[in-house]
């Protein structure tokens, strides 16, 4: 497992955190580590905010830039803008690197459904018809043999990047759970960069990235 968090950049009404692979975001998950006690802990504005002021949710093995609001204004702002409501949607960008296992298009695009099986389930459903809340786009780029760039346009939806792209027959190398070969640390997927307005945050790359100079 990773070392703790850190303060990747911050202003009056968020901070970027840099969230260690091997960490649940939010409290109550299991006992392993999480980032919403580690604010609370060490930042002052986290103490008395829902959920110590997380905006978005990152997987447990899922490491990077991670949004915290620091104040409620920002805190139901921010909700809205990653949920692609309000002034301050257009605003937000986000970028990942992963590992895919399988002859991955150069470039490309997906559009589909994310739904849950049942209540607590560990995957979600993929497919290409569904409602307008359920639809997830991303859009990819190779960027070495393996290793992909993947913009999130919109909102995110449950596991939208692991589960499309093993959909199109690309699984990400760890993710055992859609079907990607076996590596140890799970699935090789990284919050690269974090765009909000005119800044641009990035996450200091995982080792299995290292190779990539973006």
């Amino acid at each position: 497992m990773a070392g703790e968090p850190s303060i990747l950049h911050g202003t009056d009404d968020w901070l970027v955190i840099d969230k260690p692979t091997g960490w649940h975001t939010l409290s109550g998950r299991s006992e392993l580590p999480d980032v919403e006690s580690w604010l609370r802990e060490h930042v002052n504005t986290s103490v008395d905010l829902h959920e110590a002021g997380v905006v978005h949710r990152l997987d447990l093995t899922t490491g990077g830039c991670l949004l915290v609001a620091t104040n409620e204004d920002a805190r139901v702002a921010l909700r809205e803008a990653m949920s692609g409501r309000g002034p301050y949607a257009e605003s937000i960008g986000k970028v990942y690197l992963a590992r895919v296992a399988g002859d991955l298009p150069e470039q490309g695009q997906f559009e589909l459904a994310f739904t849950s099986r049942y209540k607590r389930s560990k995957k979600v459903s993929v497919s290409a018809y569904g409602p307008a809340a359920a639809k997830g786009r991303c859009a990819w780029a190779r960027v070495g043999a393996d290793l992909v760039e993947i913009e999130l346009l919109g909102p995110g939806r449950r596991h939208q990047i692991r589960a499309g792209l093993a959909h199109g027959g690309w699984p990400l190398v760890g993710d055992e759970l859609y079907g990607g070969p076996p590596s140890a640390g799970g699935p090789q997927l990284h919050a690269w960069r974090l765009g909000m307005g005119d800044d641009l945050i990035e996450s200091p790359l995982p080792e299995w990235a290292t190779s990539f100079e973006g």
